[in-house]
């Protein structure tokens, strides 16, 4: 049970942006987000979005730092994945 960050690397609203995922549970990650302040509005399906100025801050309550790569690989593995596709149904 593992609350995963990648690398904040997405453009968006004049910052960059990370991705925070759980690889076991989606109440592990809201759980997560809630003691590190983060508004559930950030939740997009399978993931938090989390803007640059947070990220040392979420690893340093225990969030591990990965790359892309293996933040997708992680969270597929889960079954936690969305795709873009259930993603535009939801």
């Amino acid at each position: 049970m593992t609350v995963l960050i990648d690398q904040p690397i997405w453009p968006a609203h004049d910052t960059l942006w990370a991705h925070l995922v759980s690889d076991h549970s989606l109440d592990e990650l809201h759980a997560f987000a809630a003691r590190a302040g983060i508004p559930r509005r950030g939740f997009d399906g399978d993931h938090y979005d989390v803007p640059a100025r947070k990220y040392d801050e979420l690893v340093s309550l225990g969030a591990l730092p990965v790359t892309v790569r293996q933040l997708v690989t992680r969270l597929q593995a889960s079954g936690l994945r969305i795709s873009q596709k259930e993603k535009r149904g939801l």
